[in-house]
């Protein structure tokens, strides 16, 4: 399919949006506070927050530089606030008030008339009429000074020329900067801006404006990546890039839950409730998504933020180590046997159930990848206090101190046991989403095969991928590979897909795919091209639901999935050859497209503009008899003229092996192994090494192909369509793959008539009938 990275827009087109248009207003805050914002109408936003802390502060942020969306449809930078102003209405409740100490004032980072960065602190009570939490509020930015008032010595003038970014700071009663002391008791409160406007000069912003089609191919979020933008604004993208259908949105593991006071830190409360400001942007987002005949399906995991998890809730490993990923600060995953953690789990999903039904939507659920957490170093996390009372005799479980090592049966057993009991609260937590939904509910698993089927630790699909997951323990499977896809491990990821059908057993039309994801913008070129590639090998294997993860990275690449081209794949091929024997008069004509300019000087410039040759064949010559002549006719009508392809053989070029001798194994080179791919175009060279012309051989004929690696008839291997070569295990780094064949050429009919005359042909006269190569989709 085609796709393209898009890094700016190019004459795409492109629409007006109002400067501070409320979509595109953005949130901060430090943990452990809490804050959101959500559209409440096209000239409003409402902003909620928790604090925490006396020295919690919030910032409702403008940025000038659009870093979030899409190339396409990002706005313009414009840092010129010069002789513009901004007006809104302004109503609060629960923070402090605008004529407090400390109060709210609008911080604006730019620099100064010389230059210089700089920043300015405006209080906002300055510039308001009304009342500290009901007020009207205008900003002129050429005439706005910095300070707590116009007397104020230090205050300057606001140099509006050159703005980077502004926010609105939001604190709570008893605020005490730099005290990280807690709050008596968890702080609630609310902005609303209504009435926005931008007035004066350069008050609109150029934005892009495009509307891919459809294009059959979903999308993911999660909040953790996008709790700092508005609902509406995230389903601009979505809708604009073409996606449509579901969206899987993981709802995270650190910024939705509410947090309380427990063990000397902040914790989640066990109750499985959720923080304001969470509940009301997936309030807004659900709502959304229902307006845009989007489904969203909410996703839940077993990972948790490290520094917000009980400590009695955590996967350790054998030597009390607790369960930490890779992420930086690291979270930590939930203990399947851990009755309080499973619960919350439960809490948590019946909460997202009420708001998928609240806002009309179907209970789609996806369980994300539960699992055991294992390290690197083969320590595998079955070893918490909870864990051992249900999997050892005694609480004292066989000891696995790595799982890469021979393991022997009673390490086995314990292994099979996790399994179980992960499943089990894996169904304990289907019934819940089924028991909180009124109507029905679908529930998925993902499930990560490079981790879970790791060829290093051949044993830990005991506890990971267990039994008890088999159809139809969920309406849907969805399986994730991006680990091995961009590391090109081809092998793996194949045999993964059949190893978990044998022992899960999900028919097709229930299995989902996730391509993706490029975690370092350094890798998009190299990665994108595999994401993309695998989304139309999963549509080969017949799964119809494939998801891009995710939405962030999308936007932050220019991923651009376009929708289906018919030049994208050979139109109406009939694999069938062409029924009657090539006389010795047949032409054969290779040709290449060459633009070649000419100097003044006389000098030419060439510029080779196809890879390989395209054929044109006359086959008229071989036409003996009326007999034949008839066949023909009865053939082209059958092709219904130019519009249908089959199959021809080049009297002169059909072999591997020269142009006509019989093939060997050892007649081509395909490619040299990396232990990682597995599959290998089959390919024919014509010329001297080292820049010999590559011909794409993808009709060769079923029967005559032929392998061998390192010089060895290899077997393990089967043909696909297109020619290529799949080998069940990936050949060794550093071995030579070569292949001996004979082949077909796609051809179409040249022309949509066919000219004959029975008194020409009849004085001996051959018809003409030309053909023509047609390009096989790469």
């Amino acid at each position: 399919m085609a796709f393209w990275l898009a890094r700016r827009r190019d004459g795409q087109d492109s629409e007006w949006i109002q400067r501070f248009d409320p979509r595109f207003w953005t949130v901060n805050f430090p943990r452990p506070m809490m804050a959101s914002v959500v559209t409440t109408a096209p000239d409003a936003l409402r902003m909620d927050v928790e604090f925490h802390r006396r020295s919690d502060l919030a910032g409702l942020i403008w940025e000038s530089e659009d870093n979030f969306d899409h190339p396409l449809l990002a706005y313009a930078t414009d840092r010129d606030y010069s002789r513009t102003a901004l007006r809104f209405r302004w109503t609060s409740s629960g923070i402090l008030p605008l004529d407090a100490p400390n109060g709210p004032a609008l911080t604006i980072e730019g620099r100064n008339a010389t230059g210089g960065e700089t920043r300015w602190y405006v209080r906002l009570w300055n510039y308001a009429q009304g009342t500290p939490e009901d007020a009207q509020i205008a900003i002129p930015f050429s005439a706005l000074t910095s300070g707590w008032s116009s007397d104020d010595p230090s205050a300057t003038e606001v140099h509006p020329a050159d703005i980077d970014r502004m926010f609105i700071s939001l604190a709570p009663p008893g605020f005490v900067p730099e005290d990280d002391t807690p709050l008596e008791t968890r702080a609630d409160g609310w902005l609303e801006l209504t009435n926005i406007a931008c007035e004066g000069d350069r008050p609109m912003l150029e934005a892009g404006d495009v509307m891919l089609p459809p294009h059959g191919i979903q999308i993911a979020t999660a909040y953790d990546d996008s709790y700092n933008l508005t609902p509406e604004r995230i389903l601009r993208n979505i809708r604009g890039l073409g996606y449509r259908g579901r969206i899987v949105h993981y709802v995270g593991m650190s910024h939705f839950f509410r947090l309380v006071a427990e063990e000397g830190a902040m914790l989640a409360d066990p109750a499985g409730t959720l923080c304001n400001p969470g509940r009301q942007w997936h309030q807004a987002y659900f709502a959304e998504c229902a307006r845009q005949g989007y489904q969203p399906i909410a996703s839940l995991s077993y990972e948790l933020f490290a520094d917000h998890c009980p400590d009695g809730w955590r996967q350790r490993a054998v030597d009390g180590a607790p369960a930490l990923t890779g992420w930086v600060p690291p979270s930590t995953l939930l203990s399947p046997a851990h009755t309080e953690a499973m619960s919350w789990l439960r809490a948590v999903a019946a909460h997202f159930v009420a708001l998928l039904e609240e806002a009309g939507l179907p209970v789609l659920f996806q369980i994300g990848e539960p699992w055991w957490w294992t390290f690197a170093d083969g320590r595998i996390c079955l070893y918490d206090e909870a864990a051992r009372l249900a999997l050892g005799s005694e609480g004292e479980p066989p000891e696995i101190a790595d799982m890469r090592a021979p393991l022997d049966a009673a390490q086995l057993a314990l292994l099979d046991a996790a399994g179980a009991l992960l499943a089990q609260s894996t169904a304990d937590l289907t019934a819940t989403i089924r028991a909180a939904a009124t109507g029905p509910a679908e529930v998925l698993l993902l499930a990560f095969t490079p981790t879970i089927l790791d060829p290093a630790m051949p044993e830990l699909r005991r506890a990971n991928l267990p039994p008890g997951w088999a159809w139809p323990a969920f309406d849907r499977l969805q399986l994730e590979d991006y680990d091995w896809l961009t590391g090109g491990a081809e092998a793996q990821r194949r045999a993964a897909y059949q190893w978990v059908q044998d022992r899960l057993g999900y028919p097709v039309e229930n299995q989902d795919y996730f391509s993706g994801f490029v975690l370092l913008a350094d890798n998009a070129e190299s990665y994108w091209p595999k994401i993309d590639a695998a989304l139309d090998e999963a549509q080969t294997r017949g799964l119809s639901q494939r998801f891009v993860w995710a939405l962030p990275q999308v936007n932050r690449d220019g991923y651009t999935r376009l929708a289906y081209s018919q030049d994208n794949d050979m139109q109406a091929f009939d694999d069938v050859p062409y029924p009657l024997a090539l006389g010795r008069d047949a032409s054969v004509c290779p040709e290449f497209s060459t633009s070649v300019a000419v100097t003044a000087s006389g000098h030419e410039r060439r510029g080779s503009l196809w890879a390989d040759a395209r054929l044109r064949f006359d086959v008229g010559p071989g036409i003996r008899s009326e007999e034949e002549l008839g066949v023909l006719i009865a053939f082209f009508r059958a092709r219904r003229g130019a519009a249908r392809g089959f199959r021809l053989t080049d009297p002169f070029d059909f072999s591997s092996n020269g142009g006509t001798a019989p093939p060997t194994g050892a007649d081509q080179l395909l490619g040299i192994g990396d232990g990682a791919t597995a599959s290998f175009q089959l390919v024919k060279r014509y010329g001297e090494e080292p820049d010999p012309q590559l011909r794409r051989i993808t009709r060769p004929q079923p029967g005559t192909v032929s392998i061998s690696v390192d010089g060895v008839e290899a077997g393990g291997w089967t043909l696909e369509p297109g020619g290529r070569v799949v080998f069940a295990s990936a050949p060794t780094t550093g071995a030579v793959i070569r292949a001996g064949f004979l082949f077909d050429v796609p051809v179409r009919f040249a022309e949509d008539r066919l000219d004959i005359a029975g008194a020409n042909f009849r004085a001996g006269e051959a018809p003409s009938v030309p053909l023509i190569e047609i390009r096989e989709a790469v």
